[in-house]
């Protein structure tokens, strides 16, 4: 262990982009057509609430995963990363299927065989891959990979790339992508703002018909500390699908297609008709609770009333916690920690079961607040945590 704070910080994209076109030429050959970049996000408030059609308040960081593309005319994909030396996989794009090939493969590889069905025709690529977006730390390093793959097939393969924006558009392409040959059972925000994010503004995503609102970051006094607690999770191990699949049969419980439809109902009558099942009536409480609390959230930032954004976030932790069951030591201790030191208020992110938490934090106070953070997990006898400062950052975007 060490007694350094430990940052992550963001690299700009004019120092990856010379970089990963060294690298391409290098490890494969020749030249890439282009160089993507996709961003992590973060998720203010508005947890498991995506694939239940409720609202969620993202933003996408300045950490970014980068993708430099040449395709090919023979119809076979070749994946190379940095992050994954020796870890290469060439195949044939019309031989992928769901859980082949495994691992983060799958992630580049599914969007490729869905960009191929849509084109018509031979869909090949050489894709060399730079994560740095921090691995298992619930910050969507997933979606960065797959939508920098995503943005950068539907650019250069005639006919890939047609069809609307947003989750009919290449967001719903990345999804699918995730959903069905990757086997995650995400709910569709992160492809969303990574996507389609707003620079300088968090993005209201209305997972009923994924409308979007930018909200902007009227805080400029505080910033958002992530803390990556490096209790690493996996969005494929079955926890995260687990609470989806209560929630629809909650859904079926009560005869409605969503939980979106309970909105502004009366929380004790609803959880009435779930008697009996205890699970139920708690991933329901929490799900109602927290589409409030997005709402009221927005309108804090509206107010510029910082305490009451702290206050909404320790509740979603709390909720998320006792309700939703999806925290873990290692995420409470980052939020009590930072809320002793200080912080305005503090809440974990993400799917759960690991990962990181954010803390609103005076800007004047950062790096106090990380080092008692830092200090609380060394007490505790586990690894240092990883920090970061994230500030609403750029959507998807093609370097060159």
């Amino acid at each position: 262990m060490t007694d350094e704070v430990r940052w992550s910080p963001a690299t700009a994209d004019e120092e990856v982009e010379p970089d990963l076109r060294a690298a391409f030429a290098r490890e494969i050959g020749g030249a890439p057509d282009g160089v993507w970049a996709a961003p992590g996000r973060i998720n203010l408030i508005g947890e498991h609430t995506d694939y239940n059609g409720g609202w969620c308040l993202p933003f996408a960081l300045a950490h970014r995963t980068y993708c430099a593309v040449r395709t090919r005319p023979d119809g076979r994909l070749r994946v190379v990363s940095r992050q994954a030396p020796g870890q290469a996989w060439e195949g044939e794009v019309d031989q992928i299927r769901a859980g082949s090939p495994g691992g983060w493969v799958a992630y580049v590889a599914g969007v490729v065989a869905i960009l191929a069905q849509r084109a018509g025709g031979p869909v090949g690529a050489d894709i060399l891959v730079d994560g740095r977006v921090p691995l298992g730390a619930g910050l969507s390093s997933s979606a960065a990979l797959s939508c920098s793959g995503a943005l950068a097939l539907a650019e250069l393969v005639p006919g890939a790339g047609r069809g609307r924006p947003g989750r009919a558009g290449a967001g719903g392409r990345v999804l699918r992508a995730e959903n069905d040959y990757a086997g995650a059972a995400t709910g569709g925000m992160d492809q969303t703002v990574s996507l389609r994010a707003v620079d300088g503004h968090a993005l209201l995503v209305d997972c009923d018909d994924f409308s979007l609102t930018p909200v902007p970051w009227t805080l400029p006094g505080h910033e958002v500390l992530v803390i990556d607690t490096r209790a690493h999770h996996s969005l494929a191990d079955g926890q995260y699908a687990a609470r989806r699949s209560t929630c629809e049969r909650a859904c079926r419980s009560l005869g409605v297609a969503s939980l979106r439809e309970l909105h502004g109902a009366d929380v004790d009558e609803v959880l009435g008709r779930l008697e009996g099942d205890g699970e139920a009536q708690r991933r329901v409480r929490h799900v109602l609770s927290e589409n409030t609390r997005v709402l009221d959230l927005v309108a804090a930032l509206g107010q510029e009333d910082a305490e009451e954004v702290g206050r909404l976030m320790v509740a979603s932790h709390v909720s998320l916690r006792d309700d939703y069951e999806v925290s873990c030591r290692e995420l409470d201790l980052a939020v009590e920690a930072a809320r002793q030191a200080g912080a305005a208020g503090a809440r974990m992110t993400g799917g759960g079961f690991g990962g990181s938490a954010l803390a609103l934090v005076r800007r004047g106070d950062v790096e106090d607040v990380a080092a008692a953070v830092h200090e609380a997990f060394l007490a505790e006898g586990l690894q240092a945590p990883h920090l970061l400062r994230a500030t609403p950052s750029a959507p998807a975007h093609r370097l060159s």
